[in-house]
């Protein structure tokens, strides 16, 4: 697969104002952006890049200029925005509104990472398991397995391990971001963005 044959994505980065959310937000997250957005339901290619904040007993404490981040195909992006602009969200009891959208391209970095990529719980199979699926991209590229993670709401939960891709050329650093590795990239998982520091980490 080359790059040319792949829908050309790009971050669509909305400010964000709210306060805290619980640790299990995506589901909840997802809910209300395809309620306002059902068009987003029907591309598994679109995702939410998780967004960031100050962990806490509460849950996720966002920062004053907090973002959300949606993946998605650039067809999608003028929709995304009219749609989204402006909208009050609900979120398991808190309410959250969206601001001004603006996009951003998508560039090649030689190392990416990935806070959650979902697979079995077994870190080796998990590893066999990314390569075979890299394998499948015709990407090449070497990889260091982080820690096990979990996101747990209702009856919902979805396991795997954070994940750093380096040594990548610039056609697979951007086939990797655009399509990501693994499943449930509405809910944050699988989503690769720039990672500029890998000491400390040991490689598997």
């Amino acid at each position: 697969m080359t790059e040319n044959d792949i829908p050309r994505m790009i971050d669509m980065v909305f400010d964000l104002d709210g306060g805290t959310l619980p640790a299990a937000y995506p589901f909840a997250l997802w809910a209300e952006l395809i309620r306002l957005v059902p068009q987003l339901a029907e591309d598994k290619s679109v995702g939410v890049l998780p967004l960031r904040g100050t962990g806490s007993n509460e849950g996720l404490l966002l920062p004053k200029r907090a973002k959300l981040v949606m993946r998605l195909p650039a067809i999608l992006a003028e929709l995304a925005a009219s749609r989204l602009t402006g909208q009050q969200l609900e979120i398991a009891g808190n309410t959250v509104r969206l601001g001004a959208a603006k996009t951003r391209h998508i560039q090649s970095y030689p190392t990416i990472h990935a806070q959650l990529v979902t697979g079995t719980s077994d870190e080796v199979l998990f590893v066999e398991d990314i390569k075979k699926q890299m394998g499948e991209l015709g990407v090449t590229g070497k990889l260091i397995c982080g820690r096990r993670l979990a996101i747990k709401g209702g009856q919902e939960s979805i396991q795997g391990y954070s994940l750093v891709l380096h040594d990548l050329k610039a056609e697979a650093s951007l086939q990797l971001q655009y399509l990501g590795l693994g499943e449930d990239r509405q809910f944050g998982c699988g989503i690769f963005i720039p990672y500029k520091v890998i000491s400390g980490l040991s490689e598997d």
